[in-house]
């Protein structure tokens, strides 16, 4: 989160630069041109340095999930929950049947982050009603594994060498060997929903989704960093949307 933090502020003192350079914003103290465009130089180190800044390998002692089996080191993760007042199988029944459309601003966000072009259905270009699980695991994801009214986990691979094709069907063997074989050139993600018994009066059930990724090599790890750290505010927004939806729709009557 803080690497995080550091690139936006640079992004923002970019931004604040470069409205000065058509109209110096006195009442930040800048008074002229140039010192709008020394603002921008200096957003731009911030930026690149908050890119640069290292990334912490994570490993799960006793694994305790699904996907702690499939991923149990990770440099890249986020972690959402929400509280739900429904029994376990109407909210497993309800992520599983839950769509873009009831997603707030699902459909803006996945558009600014393939930038406006159109592209396959996936994920990021989901069609209307169906099951966002179901389009994920039609597309570019995998099911690594599901244990109903208790988690589902999904995997999918962000970034192979250059000419690398895979070899046989998509699998959660194939999945976890990839993992595995430490080659470099590699970025692998999983992400899972999982619920749990929460204290309180009537039906509840605590429901998490954690995203993990990992980078087979340093300059993978280094390349995904830069990019992880520009779109993780939308990505977090995305997931607590999700659960927000899938909440909805539990509980409602």
């Amino acid at each position: 989160m803080f690497s995080v933090m550091v690139v936006y502020f640079g992004l923002i003192t970019i931004s604040v630069g470069g409205v000065s350079v058509l109209k110096p914003l006195k009442f930040l103290a800048i008074d002229s041109r140039w010192q709008a465009l020394a603002m921008m130089a200096a957003g731009l180190v911030i930026v690149v340095i908050g890119a640069s800044l290292p990334s912490k390998e994570t490993h799960v002692a006793a694994p305790r999930s699904q996907l702690d089996q499939f991923v149990p080191a990770y440099q890249f993760n986020e972690f959402h929950s929400v509280r739900i007042a429904a029994p376990k199988e109407k909210i497993y029944t309800a992520l599983r049947q839950v769509t873009a459309d009831e997603i707030l601003l699902f459909h803006t966000l996945v558009w600014l982050r393939r930038l406006g072009r159109p592209g396959p259905q996936s994920i990021l270009n989901p069609p209307p009603n169906m099951p966002l699980l179901d389009v994920a695991t039609k597309t570019t994801f995998i099911l690594l594994a599901e244990e109903p009214n208790r988690e589902i986990a999904f995997g999918t691979l962000v970034a192979a060498p250059r000419g690398w094709r895979a070899r046989g069907e998509r699998t959660p063997e194939a999945f976890k060997a990839l993992l595995a074989s430490q080659q470099p050139g590699f970025v692998l993600a999983a992400m899972n929903f999982r619920l749990e018994d929460c204290d309180g009066a009537g039906p509840c059930a605590l429901l998490t989704t954690e995203t993990r990724i990992y980078a087979t090599d340093a300059r993978s790890r280094r390349d995904f960093a830069r990019y992880w750290r520009v779109i993780y505010p939308g990505s977090a927004l995305i997931r607590r949307m999700w659960l927000r939806a899938i909440k909805k729709r539990a509980e409602a009557v």
